[in-house]
């Protein structure tokens, strides 16, 4: 009798603890995972001392096992409730996630703002074709404005006066100079030296200019062979070309000669400064000029410029020496250096000769025809 009743007692004890384990997996919207097995509790690692010292690891202790307390919903059978489903055995090694259904716990995704949006007709969006992507055009250009807000104020005539002074001013209507020494040289021949001049001075604008021009010759310890000052106004033709009227004084030889001078310099292609000019003196005699040079630069600082020059008549003219035909020819080699270009020193060498009844003439007096010469100078500009 006694036997039975501690059975009975004993059966009822062990009962609830198994018969009570609830099943999560059958309540609503929740799958339930194994249960998992308990993990060691980690003691928090001590904090480091000041010192450098690096503390030795420790090994956590694993924690007591909790004692066995009788679950509440032991024996409860919840197969029967809906959405709850129990695993049929517990993995060897429990995931703390293992089983858990979360699909119904998930938000609804956000809705598309630009759903059922068609944006085929906005640019770039494969719709109609704009900017580079259209064919092009030939349709003509929008009209400028052609008010202004200062004619409002001032006046559309004294505004239209302004704005055509500024454009003048901006387009050539400035006022320049310039005072150039083109040769200043001293020449070194065989027998007697000599010198030599060419320069010229100009003032104005980019279309009229009034130009000065003189060049002259002479042997040192001598009076100036030969020596004329040109007066000229000059009006642009292109941006290369200008032309140029005026006239021109011989002062020697004598008898001193006045023409009046047409001509014409400028730059021409390969950038060759060339010139060439026609004078008719007062009594009539018709002289010609043609010359030219070209400036080859060798480094920033060393320029080479070859340098021609012919003289021509249309008659013989005894009383300054002048004959008929080509008169006279120099051409020279001058190299000179730009270590500032407003004051350039040189060296070269120069030919020169005369020709027909020039030449004559020029024996008659006791003079030379021509010959070479080294030459020293300074080219220079203010």
């Amino acid at each position: 009798m006694i036997r039975a009743l501690l059975a009975s007692v004993a059966a009822l004890s062990s009962t609830p603890a198994v018969a009570q384990t609830m099943d999560h997996m059958h309540m609503p919207g929740m799958t339930m995972p194994a249960r998992p097995a308990a993990k060691p509790v980690r003691k928090p690692a001590a904090k480091p001392k000041p010192a450098a010292r690096v503390p030795a690891k420790r090994t956590p202790k694993p924690s007591p096992k909790p004692a066995t307390t009788p679950d509440p919903h032991a024996g409860h059978d919840m197969s029967s409730m809906p959405g709850m489903a129990m695993p049929e055995s517990e993995p060897a090694v429990a995931d703390p996630h293992a089983g858990h259904d979360m699909s119904a716990m998930q938000p609804d995704a956000a809705p598309d703002p630009h759903a059922g949006h068609d944006m085929s007709a906005m640019p770039g969006m494969g719709g109609a074709p704009v900017g580079t992507d259209l064919p092009p055009g030939d349709k003509p250009a929008p009209a400028p404005a052609r008010d202004h807000l200062a004619d409002r104020f001032w006046g559309a005539d004294a505004m239209a006066a302004a704005r055509a002074n500024h454009l003048r001013r901006e387009h050539g209507g400035m006022t320049f100079h310039q005072l150039l020494f083109d040769l200043a040289e001293v020449q070194l021949r065989d027998g007697r030296d000599g010198y030599r001049w060419e320069g010229q001075a100009w003032v104005g604008g980019d279309r009229h200019r009034l130009w000065l021009k003189s060049e002259g010759e002479g042997d040192v310890g001598r009076a100036v062979g030969q020596a004329e000052v040109q007066a000229l106004y000059s009006r642009a033709l292109d941006p290369y070309w200008n032309l140029q009227a005026g006239i021109r004084h011989d002062i020697r030889p004598d008898p001193s000669q006045t023409y009046a001078t047409l001509g014409i310099e400028g730059l021409a292609p390969y950038w060759f400064e060339v010139g060439a000019a026609l004078f008719l003196s007062t009594k009539g005699d018709l002289l010609g000029r043609i010359e030219g040079y070209y400036d080859q630069r060798i480094t920033n600082y060393v320029v080479l410029q070859p340098r021609v020059e012919a003289n021509l008549s249309a008659q013989d003219v005894p009383a300054t020496g002048t004959g008929a035909g080509l008169r006279d020819m120099e051409a020279g080699l001058r190299l000179r250096y730009e270590g500032r270009r407003e004051f350039a020193p040189y060296i070269g060498v120069a030919w020169e000769r005369q020709y027909g009844d020039t030449a004559r003439f020029s024996r008659a007096r006791g003079g030379d025809t021509g010959g070479v010469s080294f030459v020293a100078g300074v080219r220079a500009w203010f």
